[in-house]
């Protein structure tokens, strides 16, 4: 079996896996936003950015809100095309969101853009080396290949405990977490 056919495979599992957590763990999204907090130092005013949620992704939205109150600008992603990196834009609270490809909600193109010091990334699953699992078009994997060529920058998964899996199978392009944060904790991944 291929490591894209692996790969898929395990998507499917993860979505199944995944979708009863966010129900048996209503408050996983406000445990998640304290354990990142208390656990990954951040530069006072680095700028963080979070995803909006969507499926049974834990909603990154109490960890917005508690970093905005310690003073972080907030970056949003947005999918410019198909095969190319994100572009992140600053996210004011209240500001509306627009239609994006693959149904997602992002932020306008007219957006002052952001070069986030720490990405929270979502993900279907990952294990104890810090490999992600995640939709299968890359955006992530080319945008932290380009930015750790660039500059410092700090990747971490936002996650249930439940999404851990014994080995998530990777290739050369696929970026490695630095940090994951479930309701549980938070782990940092040695490099």
């Amino acid at each position: 079996m291929t490591i894209i056919a692996r790969k898929q495979a395990m998507r499917e599992e993860a979505l199944a896996r995944r979708a009863p957590l966010r129900a048996a763990v209503p408050d996983a999204a406000q445990r998640m936003a304290r354990n990142l907090v208390a656990a990954i130092p951040l530069a006072p005013s680095a700028v963080v950015s979070a995803f909006v949620a969507i499926g049974e992704e834990t909603d990154p939205e109490p960890l917005i809100d508690l970093l905005r109150k310690e003073g972080h600008p907030i970056a949003l992603p947005r999918v410019v095309r198909k095969g190319e990196k994100l572009a992140f834009h600053l996210y004011e609270k209240g500001a509306a969101l627009v239609p994006g490809v693959f149904g997602l909600s992002q932020p306008g193109r007219d957006w002052p853009e952001a070069i986030p010091d720490v990405l929270v990334v979502p993900l279907l699953a990952f294990d104890a080396q810090g490999n992600r699992l995640g939709y299968g078009a890359g955006f992530y994997d080319r945008t932290l290949s380009a930015l750790r060529a660039s500059r410092s920058i700090v990747a971490v998964g936002f996650a249930f405990a439940g999404q851990e899996v014994p080995a998530v199978p990777h290739g050369e392009t696929d970026e490695p977490l630095d940090w994951v944060v479930t309701e549980l904790g938070a782990r940092r991944f040695e490099r």
